[in-house]
């Protein structure tokens, strides 16, 4: 078959036609005209990934139909600081630094904020990065944090874990939460608050990101936040709304008003 001759069938399947005749001459090549080109052999499309976020709306829904302070705290940590849920679940009481001067912990970090620490953690719960990164934490959170602590001082819990999340409800109490007890947490609460569907935590830390985002942060910031080891991988949460794609627009000077300052200066 080297040295052999193929069928017209095959021929199709390998090459297609190309013409060189309307490339300008110094293009053509020496020999120019119509003549046979290896076909590209595979077509692969790559559909956009798209995510869905949790609205506004659905957080602050998910919000009130909070019964304990815990489970308020959860929400926050996942709409408000990006984490997944596997890193929340995994939280130590060490790793949230929440006042405003943390340099007597030997911490650099300025403000409140959460560190994110991949451990071998008994409950399964596994941070994806092996990088500690830290995520700043806004009043909400803190606030957030002080109503749990309260409460759950007030439980007296049989163990005592130095897990931040841990059971007051369901299990053994005091145990650390598992990272899929967050699902079963958010699919309650979705009945509850007569969403219509169940608000994941993903869905919640795409909201982060994307609010982030809507609010004028750069791509590179929602990466480190994320903890995203590519900026590759924070490209799937850039999809702004059509209003700010509007304002961006507008704000490109037009043909008039370059026109008007060049004859300014």
């Amino acid at each position: 078959m080297s040295t052999g001759e193929v069928g017209p069938g095959v021929l199709a399947q390998i090459y297609e036609i190309g013409d060189s005749r309307d490339l300008p001459q110094e293009l053509r090549g020496e020999n120019s005209g119509i003549l046979p080109r290896v076909k590209v052999r595979h077509h692969l499309s790559e559909p956009d990934t798209v995510i869905d976020r949790a609205s506004d709306a659905e957080a602050i829904a998910l919000l009130r139909a909070c019964r304990l302070a815990r489970d308020r705290f959860i929400i926050l940590l996942l709409a408000r600081a990006g984490l997944r849920r596997s890193e929340a679940a995994g939280l130590r009481r060490e790793d949230l630094h929440l006042a405003l001067d943390s340099t007597a912990l030997g911490c650099r970090h300025q403000g409140a904020h959460v560190h994110v620490v991949r451990r071998a953690n008994p409950n399964g719960a596994w941070a994806k990065s092996r990088h500690i990164r830290a995520v700043p934490a806004d009043w909400l959170l803190v606030q957030a944090h002080d109503q749990w602590w309260m409460e759950r001082q007030r439980r007296s819990l049989p163990i005592d874990s130095d897990f931040e999340l841990v059971n007051i409800d369901r299990g053994r109490l005091g145990e650390p939460m598992r990272p899929g007890s967050l699902n079963d947490l958010l699919e309650r609460l979705s009945r509850r608050a007569e969403l219509g569907r169940p608000v994941t935590p993903h869905m919640l830390r795409h909201a982060f990101a994307s609010n982030v985002l809507d609010a004028g942060g750069a791509i590179d910031e929602v990466q480190i936040l994320l903890g995203h080891q590519s900026v590759t991988s924070s490209q799937i949460y850039v999809h702004p709304d059509f209003a700010r794609q509007r304002v961006a627009i507008e704000r490109v000077p037009s043909a008039r008003d370059l026109a008007t300052a060049t004859r300014g200066e």
